[in-house]
């Protein structure tokens, strides 16, 4: 059982998104931080305190368990970013395959990066399906750009305490399994301490409806709500990125209380 927790929004010192440039990542620590200790001193924001990507066929186009070698960052091809932010490294590579982020995914990070989002912070839950599958997508976050000279780890990284890798759930081996509600989330929801209430989780759910047992089965103690879902069997694009953003303002919009009439 997941030990319910008292808060939900950092106390500690967080690590500084212009310190994460290409390779120098909050995984650089190899000694272990602690978990986030959080408080309820903050009211709910019109963002997710936590956007959670899973990554095959939904933050990057290809699935893991199909390739066989670590990403060659020597290999990686380079273009245009997009958004106007310039060039960088658009595809790392696998052997022959290319590993690309979707667009929604890109445009996501990079609005993140950029600060357009207040009080909110990211996170991946992928079951990736062996210990090759896990070490070949860490090493594509390792290498693929969100805006030139800043990896997609390093983006993932921006607001945590240095060393913290509590937001990076992936693969299946123990204690992660295949069923997202009974590992990732209750993991992610110890490790950050962020309520299930304040997620928002993007999967592809071509293997299995993912979005509909963590809606379902994560629900918070206090609200009974679990976090908003939206399904990407296309992968991320930027139209179910912003339907994300709309749905989780939709419900912060519902539980606002009513304003006191004026008198």
């Amino acid at each position: 059982a997941v030990p319910m927790l008292a808060a939900r929004v950092p106390t500690v010192a967080l690590s500084s998104p212009r310190r994460h440039v290409r390779g120098k990542a909050s995984i650089a620590s190899k000694k272990p931080a602690a978990r986030v200790v959080a408080t309820r001193a903050m009211p709910e924001g019109p963002y997710p305190e936590l956007a959670v990507f899973d990554l095959d066929a939904c933050f990057w186009d290809e699935e893991m368990y199909t390739l066989r070698d670590i990403v060659d960052p020597a290999r990686s091809v380079r273009g245009n970013l997009g958004n106007g932010v310039g060039e960088g490294v658009v595809s790392a590579m696998s052997g022959n395959t290319a590993i690309t982020i979707n667009p929604g995914a890109l445009r996501a990070l990079q609005d993140f990066h950029a600060g357009k989002y207040p009080g909110m912070r990211i996170a991946a839950a992928s079951s990736a399906d062996t210990p090759l599958a896990v070490r070949i997508g860490r090493s594509a976050l390792d290498v693929l750009e969100i805006v030139p000279g800043v990896t997609a780890r390093a983006v993932f990284a921006i607001g945590w305490p240095e060393g913290f890798d509590g937001n990076m759930q992936i693969g299946r081996t123990p204690p992660l399994s295949s069923n997202k509600s009974q590992t990732h989330f209750p993991i992610l929801r110890r490790e950050t301490g962020v309520g299930y209430d304040r997620m928002l989780f993007f999967d592809d759910c071509n293997w299995g409806d993912h979005c509909a047992a963590v809606a379902n089965g994560c629900r918070d103690e206090m609200t009974g709500l679990g976090p908003v879902v939206v399904r990407t069997p296309r992968g991320l694009h930027v139209a179910e990125w912003e339907k994300g953003l709309e749905l989780y303002r939709e419900r912060v919009e519902k539980r606002a209380p009513a304003e006191p009439p004026k008198l």
